[in-house]
């Protein structure tokens, strides 16, 4: 029986048979497509391929973060269990939840005042948060305490490295992250967009790369020249993709042949939040490497 509750938001974008075996219990972001709000539940409500296929026919679907409301009753009936809770959010850079979290943690504590409750703010998203539940999940198991998983979380979660490539621009500029006109000359040169989340938990476009299979092949470049130990990384690796398996594929493929000694891999969905500001045509690949200062 574990002595803590280790949780997220469902923005970690992981399988919900990961999050049963783990004993990682999740909070549901929303979205609003076509005028009906559904649960971020992992693709249940709307299942992944129509979500995009959707969007790709026009559909603009808005977000709405995990609210003050829905955090207490998430955290209440572990706290009456007499659990402590350890909750990991998505970053601070891309949502508000983090401060709703924080506010609703300052409720239940007042609630019940015996128990503890800390929120790290994970800065990161989709399975790169993904990569650190699953770290955090792996110390969990091996009897690590409370105070310690927290602090290994606040010390650690700038090592994850998170890189997109995108080569649909519709959904990031209509979010604010590319401009018009950059969304316009990109789509006429076929220019993908490297992207990555910097140490503020934002995401941030990094360069302009004329075609898909360039934008692969720096991809990988880009995990050469900052994962931990080289092409010896040795730790798990998780990649995305929203309505593009075939490019993660080839982009995993390429990773398995540059890093003999990787550990786990993993190729996940970019969720229906997270992929509501990509839209299809999105790759993420998500490491542990140089810790991020910029």
């Amino acid at each position: 029986m574990d002595s803590y509750v280790l949780s997220c938001c469902s923005t970690a974008d992981m399988k919900e048979k990961y999050f049963e075996e783990r004993r990682i219990p999740y909070v549901c972001f929303h979205y609003t497509m076509d005028g009906v709000t559904y649960p971020d539940d992992l693709g249940k409500s709307i299942p992944f391929d129509e979500f995009y296929d959707r969007i790709a026919k026009g559909a603009t679907p808005v977000t709405s973060q995990v609210n003050v409301e829905e955090y207490c009753s998430f955290f209440e009936p572990y706290l009456k269990e007499g659990k402590d809770i350890l909750h990991i959010t998505l970053s601070s850079g891309i949502s508000g939840t983090y401060n709703s979290a924080c506010v609703a943690r300052e409720e239940m504590l007042s609630k019940y005042p015996e128990r503890k409750i800390d929120i790290v703010d994970s800065l990161n998203a989709s399975v790169g948060y993904g990569l650190l539940m699953d770290a955090l999940a792996d110390l969990r198991d091996k009897g690590t305490s409370f105070e310690e998983a927290r602090d290994w979380a606040e010390e650690n979660k700038l090592f994850i490295n998170s890189w997109f490539f995108s080569t649909d621009l519709t959904s990031f500029k209509r979010g604010g992250r590319i401009s018009a006109t950059s969304a316009i000359l990109g789509t006429v040169l076929n220019i993908c967009p490297l992207m990555n989340i910097d140490f503020q938990g934002r995401l941030i476009p990094r360069q302009k790369i004329r075609t898909k299979k360039k934008a692969i092949q720096e991809t990988v470049k880009t995990m050469e020249a900052h994962a931990m130990d080289g092409k010896d990384y040795s730790r798990n690796c998780f990649l995305v993709h929203s309505a593009c398996e075939d490019d993660a594929k080839e982009l995993a493929s390429l990773v398995n042949e540059r890093f003999p000694k990787l550990g786990k891999m993993v190729i996940n969905s970019i969720g229906t939040v997270i992929g509501s500001h990509t839209g299809p045509g999105t790759v993420g690949l998500f490491f542990w490497g140089d810790k991020r200062v910029d």
